[in-house]
């Protein structure tokens, strides 16, 4: 008999996984929540933490799970300075905290920087991504080889079913924006090529170096300095130099990717790439005088990521569709995370963002501390989720999201739960974001490392 856990995880493999409604999950989920809480509460440090202050012993329903999940800062509770001083033994200590496995030692007195540090505990099976860091701090998320197998798994799934296209190995795949060099999107990344991309056909990617961790990292630390006022006047005046240098790298990137664009206009393409990006290559695609017209009927798009605070026309979104002949049903979009395993692909009919059973959704009050009442219909609230596939950490993470949660059937004739395509940042919305146990899990992490 497989066990609740088993039994969601492995619709990952059916092609109907949206069709279950929340009624009929709920209590298949709640069972696997108590699964993961059980097995996972003695060998996570922070979780052991949560489930003490908050006298939980059992899951017997959704609302027990509230005081578990973990805020998305949690991941960046990790002091600062052991970056700055590259204290990476105790960067492996703070990582152990959050870690479902013990943290393999490894030799890190001749480490001399993040990429390195991170290389070394890949090598022994840590995975850890970094998310962009686009406000702040980075976080660090840690993933076993399960995980890396799941994600291989699941974005293909997930990009066949929301864009219609079937894993036929015959697109031309052109990227047209940096992707940060993490072991999640390298992974994705490989899959998509495999499953996706025509073997005959060489995949474009913008030929601009990789975004590392460890220039994220480099990026964070230096905001840090200019906000306190302690960068020294070398250290702007390369920061300088280098932000020069990386726009006028990427302005060049950008009209490469257009030439190759309308070079293989007659192929199928497959498209990636962020909002920003893709624009910009449309307005140098347009001014050449090419559009919808010119290339093949039946391209798709990949986008990842929202415009990370770009300032774009109202039509973009349009204007990238019209240049590119992107049918309706081939633009795929997705809600996920960094601190996600899995995909919501948006459905065409519905405009909605569907999740999967293995995805227990919450929507929590402004605080993230208690469950909105909520059985049927739709509820706003900030977004928490638990992804049941992950492996290498705590499946439970409240967001900085603010969505609209529907119980009901979609118009796409799925039942189960979805997401409204209306989802706003509470930084965004307020300018700042308090999450209310973000504060005390924080203590408690850098207390132990």
């Amino acid at each position: 008999m497989n066990s609740p856990t088993e039994q969601l995880t492995r619709l990952i493999t059916t092609e109907d996984r949206f069709r279950y409604s929340h009624a009929e999950l709920r209590e298949t989920q709640v069972a696997a929540l108590n699964e993961r809480f059980q097995e996972r509460r003695d060998r996570i440090k922070l979780l052991s933490h949560r489930a003490r202050e908050a006298g939980a012993t059992e899951i017997r329903d959704r609302a027990d799970m509230v005081p578990l999940l973990f805020p998305h800062t949690a991941y960046k509770s990790y002091p600062e300075s052991l970056l700055t001083e590259q204290r990476w033994d105790r960067l492996g200590k703070w990582l152990g905290t959050v870690s479902p496995y013990p943290i393999s030692p490894i030799e890190t007195s001749d480490i001399t920087d993040i990429d390195e540090w991170i290389a070394r505990l890949q090598a022994k099976g840590h995975y850890v991504s970094c998310s962009s860091g686009t406000t702040g701090k980075s976080a660090m998320l840690l993933a076993s080889d399960k995980d890396m197998d799941w994600s291989r798994q699941d974005t293909v799934k997930v990009f066949a079913w929301g864009s219609g296209v079937s894993p036929a190995q015959d697109r031309r795949r052109i990227g047209v924006a940096p992707v940060a060099a993490v072991p999640k999107n390298i992974i994705i990344g490989q899959a998509q090529a495999a499953a996706f991309g025509d073997p005959t056909k060489a995949d474009f990617r913008l030929p601009i170096p990789p975004i590392t961790v460890g220039s994220l990292t480099k990026m964070v630390v230096l905001r840090k300095k200019i906000a306190d006022g302690t960068a020294r006047p070398e250290e702007l005046a390369d920061f300088d130099r280098t932000s020069a240098e990386r726009q006028e790298a990427l302005d060049k990137a950008m009209v490469l990717a257009a030439d190759e664009l309308i070079e293989h206009r007659a192929d199928k393409l497959f498209i990636s790439g962020m909002w920003n990006a893709l624009y910009q290559v449309a307005k140098i695609v347009r001014d050449r005088g090419y559009s919808a017209t010119d290339f093949h009927p039946d391209n798709c798009i990949y986008v990842g990521g929202g415009l990370k605070r770009a300032q774009l026309p109202s039509d973009y979104r349009e204007f990238v569709h019209e240049t590119f002949n992107i049918p309706a049903n081939r633009d795929f979009q997705n809600y996920s995370m960094q601190e996600l395993n899995s995909g919501m692909p948006k459905c065409q009919a519905g405009d909605r963002y569907h999740v999967p059973p293995w995805i227990v959704p919450f929507a929590l009050d402004e605080a993230g501390e208690a469950l909105l009442p909520h059985e049927s219909g739709e509820i706003e609230g900030r977004a928490a989720f638990f992804d049941l596939s992950l492996d290498g950490r705590w499946g439970g993470v409240i967001t900085g999201d603010k969505i609209s949660l529907d119980f009901d059937p979609c118009a796409c004739g799925c039942a189960g739960p979805s997401v409204r395509n209306n989802i706003v940042r509470y930084a965004d919305i307020k300018g700042d974001d308090k999450i209310g146990c973000a504060g005390t899990v924080d203590a408690y992490v850098r207390g132990l490392s």
